[in-house]
């Protein structure tokens, strides 16, 4: 992955390309550590290579892990700080970069609906998916980057798909598609993949989708 943030919000009149992650032939922790959607080598590569910087500097960025969406949820988020010596307070205090891992069990069912419209949100207190949403494109400044981090789930023993449920409703809070990356556990051997399941993966899931949201602001 070599575009940087610039180059991703400069092309907004076509979201970039589907791009696929695999880990280094010696990372030898293709997949997350448990309870986590991303292996620590992804978000490595997200503050390094998807995020352009002089000189190759990490980017600083806040680590969010949604495991329930019922109300007061924001109480429950842990959250985890990547940052280092170099990065000043502000942008520690307002992160340009949110990455939420949303655990499966959290995400809409394919009946659920999210609201597709212009419609505006009642205010901090809501709960769900499309509070969510909004709280996070208040909290992130112009063209800060929102990542989702997610997994399928297997349900009636087929797997379900909650991309497009999900970007439909961040669209709606104020962000901009920009990109859907696929980070594979596992490495790659010869034309075939050598998996490293995590144990709460379901059956026949070796990756988690990353999917790349801007923040906008309409004049």
């Amino acid at each position: 992955m070599t575009h940087s943030t610039a180059s991703a919000r400069s092309r907004t009149s076509q979201p970039l390309p589907t791009t696929t992650w695999f880990p280094g032939p010696d990372e030898p922790n293709a997949a997350p550590i448990p309870g986590a959607v991303l292996p620590a080598w992804a978000i490595d590569k997200i503050r390094t290579d998807f995020v352009g910087r002089p000189g190759h500097r990490p980017a600083p960025l806040l680590k969010i892990a949604i495991r329930d969406t019922a109300l007061g949820m924001d109480t429950r988020i842990p959250t985890t700080p990547f940052t280092t010596p170099a990065d000043n307070k502000e942008a520690t205090d307002r992160p340009s970069i949110l990455l939420a891992e949303l655990h499966p069990d959290t995400l809409p069912a394919p009946t659920d609906d999210l609201p597709t419209g212009g419609i505006e949100m009642p205010g901090a207190l809501e709960d769900g998916w499309p509070g969510f949403f909004h709280r996070a494109h208040r909290l992130l400044p112009d063209e800060g980057i929102l990542l989702l981090a997610t997994r399928q789930r297997r349900q009636a023993g087929r797997l379900t798909d909650p991309l497009g449920t999900l970007i439909a409703g961040a669209r709606t809070a104020g962000f901009r598609y920009l990109q859907h990356i696929v980070v594979v556990y596992g490495h790659p051997v010869g034309d075939r993949l050598v998996p490293t399941l995590p144990a709460d993966a379901c059956r026949g899931v070796a990756h988690c989708d990353l999917i790349a949201l801007s923040a906008i602001r309409h004049a």
